[in-house]
């Protein structure tokens, strides 16, 4: 039955780092291996495209990044393009079937801002949202375009409902060195302040810009108890 499957769409091909490639790996096969008999897996590669902060230099990336600072501006095009290529891959399933994205770093911008679309029910460009998320995780990421969420879904009555019914988890290491800890505290921050009610933070002392056996661990209950994995009602 359809409405017994779950699918978990992981955006997580990094390019700020060549062994964040292993990690996706990682993180892949260490959740699949509790939850790989009721859900589904979608891990697709990002687009080759130029890297500004590499030079220039192409690669695999979901969008343009300048620099990993606050006052960088964000490659809104690339995140439209890449927040409607996750959603068009789903947009074809059943309405039943239950509908999650994550991603770590870059993946991770990608999974929050696809989480704002949601709750606008459109992307930043005005084309409309297509697909139900049931869930987010955000792992050693950022939300781009965090200054204006507040004001953005306090002038939608639609877009708050959506965004206080939404369960998000990020995860951030406190010795990140690619992404600083205060990047990811301050999008959870960001997203709570703007009405994302359902939200859940959790920091790890001492961890870089990869994952661990405990985070992972977390991941996997909480996705567990938020898409009713346990045969609870979510």
């Amino acid at each position: 039955m359809h409405s017994e499957c779950i699918y978990i769409f992981f955006t997580l091909i990094i390019i700020l780092r060549m062994f964040c490639l292993l990690s996706s790996s990682i993180i892949i096969l260490y959740v699949c291996i509790e939850l790989m008999m009721q859900v589904k897996w979608i891990c697709p590669t990002a687009p080759t495209r130029p890297v500004a902060l590499l030079g220039g230099f192409s690669c695999t990336a979901w969008f343009d990044v300048g620099e990993i600072s606050e006052e960088s501006p964000d490659d809104w095009e690339g995140l439209d393009a890449s927040a409607a290529h996750i959603a068009n891959l789903l947009s074809t399933e059943p309405a039943d079937v239950k509908i999650a994205i994550g991603g770590f770093s870059m993946g991770a911008a990608t999974a929050l801002y696809s989480a704002t679309c949601a709750a606008f029910g459109r992307y930043g460009n005005g084309n409309a949202y297509p697909i139900n998320l049931r869930a987010v995780v955000g792992l050693s990421g950022w939300l781009p375009g965090s200054s204006s969420l507040r004001s953005k879904v306090e002038g939608s009555h639609e877009a708050a409902r959506r965004a206080a019914s939404l369960p998000i988890f990020v995860c951030h290491g406190t010795s990140d060195d690619v992404v600083p800890y205060n990047y990811g505290e301050k999008s959870a921050q960001c997203l709570s302040t703007a009405g994302f009610r359902n939200l859940t933070f959790k920091s790890y002392e001492g961890l870089g810009h990869y994952t661990v056996p405990r985070e992972m661990d977390e991941v996997r209950h909480w996705l567990t108890a938020r898409l009713g994995l346990d045969g609870s009602r979510s």
